[in-house]
């Protein structure tokens, strides 16, 4: 028996119960992976994050994410909490933490900034499919009880990556995003047809010019029925806004601000950064505060 540390941090946020809630072990060395699923589901957050010491030089720890069913590759949330965890428990000061994941070694800079802190993570490798067939768009639009009318024009569905795919579904209304109530079976059914976990449905009717987007994120497939602010959704969301050419950028660089939660009452914000190069997205960055909620041990 040996006494774990966890935290549970809410990512995206300043306020107490607002934004995402991830679970984060920052002493996770000798788990198993039965062990950190078991961890993973008595927290039940949508994830958790388990922190182990370096296992080379080229990175300074390594990290898993585990939903309360299954590993994942990678989590923005998550990873924002447990940057934050792990600042809080060493009294970091600003700093580069270079984390080991499933999908390589991620950059992110911690910045303190008075009794807290924000991060700024380094998201993987960009990719975008094809439109998704039509006889499949509407099976998605069907599980997600929308309409052809209620799509934007402007935006194709498609799979869109920075690590962990998402289908991206643009709307023309945010009343519409509210009222969704998806068929969470079918989705998962759809998820194993088009190798991808994540619906992630958006909108630009935000109402305010410092918020571009609003989103909702559903993950049936993974045991995440609705996902309350979701870096993996809106980072790649800025990839796929440049590249298919519906935003513009300057010097070389597109920033927005993306809302979500607000149907779920744990509205977040996500800073995105993309650069851009050759009118193609090849870096993207997503930037969050995060609030401490509890701080405990679990002996495992």
């Amino acid at each position: 028996m040996k006494k774990r540390i966890a935290y549970q941090i809410d990512s995206f946020t300043k306020e107490r119960f607002k934004g995402n809630p991830a679970g984060v072990v920052v002493n996770a060395d000798g788990l198993n992976e039965h062990q950190m699923l078991q961890i993973a589901r008595e927290l039940n957050n949508s994830e958790t994050a388990f922190l182990f010491a370096p296992d080379d030089n080229y990175c300074d720890g390594v990290i898993r994410y585990f939903t309360p069913t299954t590993e994942v590759p990678t989590c923005g949330h998550a990873t924002i909490a447990a940057m934050h965890a792990k600042a809080l428990e060493d009294n970091l000061d600003s700093c580069i933490f270079r984390i080991k994941t499933r999908i390589g070694i991620l950059p992110c800079e911690i910045i303190k900034m008075n009794d807290t802190y924000q991060v700024i993570m380094t998201q993987g490798k960009f990719e975008l499919s094809p439109a998704l067939e039509d006889d499949t768009i509407q099976k998605i639009l069907t599980a997600l009880g929308l309409n052809n009318s209620d799509q934007d024009e402007r935006c194709p569905v498609q799979i869109a990556s920075a690590g962990h795919s998402k289908v991206m579904i643009g709307i023309k209304s945010r009343k519409k995003l509210n009222d969704l109530t998806p068929h969470f079976s079918d989705l998962a059914a759809l998820s194993k047809q088009i190798h991808c976990n994540g619906y992630f449905v958006f909108t630009f009717d935000s109402g305010s010019e410092d918020i571009l987007t609003y989103g909702r994120m559903f993950a049936p497939a993974i045991g995440i029925n609705e996902d309350p602010v979701t870096g993996n959704a809106n980072g790649p969301l800025g990839g796929y806004l440049i590249q298919n050419k519906i935003v513009g950028y300057k010097n070389n660089v597109f920033e927005f601000n993306a809302r979500q939660g607000e149907k779920m009452d744990r509205l977040g914000v996500i800073n995105v950064r993309v650069k851009v190069e050759n009118e193609k997205p090849i870096l993207i960055q997503i930037k969050g505060d995060a609030v401490l909620i509890f701080k405990t041990e679990i002996e495992i």
